[in-house]
């Protein structure tokens, strides 16, 4: 107890500053957990989250029977998979190479030019795709049909063919330069003798990325993948939203908004925190996984 006191005396500054962030999680995090029950329980307004009967996993065995489980899981995690595998290596390529400009001008304005399209607002970048992607006027599919990239009868924002891939490939541009900072900073810490060293062995750029720079920051790299899978089924409800239409729907229908259409615009809040239930599941599931699996392979986890 003596030594617990000492130690708050001593660092109670550093505590005083994590406070507001527990507070946060606190609020946000787990208090709201108090309406998990939800889930199990036949909702009733008059009597509240705790009021209605308990009717155990009926609702998770509605969705479960339901036609669209299959579909709003598979597009789920197409989509999010897809954005994976295609959007976590850009960034840490983005990194690597940024690292390698000498010129401290160029390469500023570089990280400028990368990080600004993180700033714009999901709405905003929606409205940029329907403009650009437009079926007769816009540039991007225009210019994607001269080329015969795409058919010439392709719509590329009402083709379920076309949903994932525009989806992936705009979050990718937009994410890239915000999500290679962290790659960056991992990449200051290198000991500048190992690229003097390089150089004088005669080792170009590309062979000074792969033997210094990705072994420096692997790591990291294991870290935010295992990260990314915790949230393998978190596919962003808001741009899946603005982008969805009724052509489209097929590949669009994903859990988050699934829940939004049956739960809460149909009034069934206890579908919709069961279905939401089983999506936080499974994100656990494929986080503690991905967890065990690289920390049995390369000794590097977040447990």
């Amino acid at each position: 107890m003596v030594n617990v006191k000492k130690y708050f005396r001593r660092n109670w500054q550093l505590w005083v500053m994590l406070f507001p962030a527990m507070l946060y999680i606190l609020i946000f995090c787990y208090v709201p957990m108090y309406g998990i029950q939800l889930a199990f329980r036949e909702y009733d307004f008059s009597k509240g989250l705790t009021g209605g009967a308990f009717v155990g996993f009926k609702y998770f065995k509605q969705y479960f029977e339901s036609p669209m489980f299959f579909s709003t899981l598979k597009n789920t995690f197409v989509i999010s998979f897809a954005s994976i595998l295609v959007g976590f290596p850009i960034p840490i390529i983005l990194a690597m190479v940024v690292n390698q400009i000498r010129n401290k001008k160029w390469k500023r304005t570089v990280q400028t030019t990368v990080y600004i399209p993180y700033f714009i607002s999901v709405v905003v970048l929606v409205s940029m795709l329907r403009i650009m992607l437009a079926d007769d006027s816009g540039v991007i599919s225009n210019f994607l049909k001269a080329i015969h990239l795409v058919g010439k009868d392709v719509n590329l924002l009402g083709s379920e063919s076309t949903f994932m891939p525009v989806y992936v490939l705009s979050g990718v541009w937009q994410t890239m330069g915000w999500n290679s900072i962290i790659f960056i900073a991992a990449l200051a810490s290198v000991d500048t003798q190992l690229y003097d060293a390089c150089r004088i062995d005669g080792a170009n750029r590309w062979q000074t990325m792969i033997h210094i720079d990705l072994p420096a920051i692997m790591p990291t790299i294991i870290i935010m993948l295992i990260m990314n899978m915790g949230n393998i089924l978190n596919v962003g409800f808001d741009k899946v939203f603005l982008m969805q239409n009724s052509l489209n729907l097929g590949a669009s229908q994903v859990i988050s908004t699934y829940v939004y259409t049956v739960g809460i615009k149909s009034s069934q809040f206890s579908f919709g925190a069961a279905v939401g239930l089983f999506n936080t599941l499974i994100n656990f599931v494929f986080l503690m996984a991905t967890n065990a699996i690289a920390k049995r392979s390369t000794g590097t986890g977040l447990m």
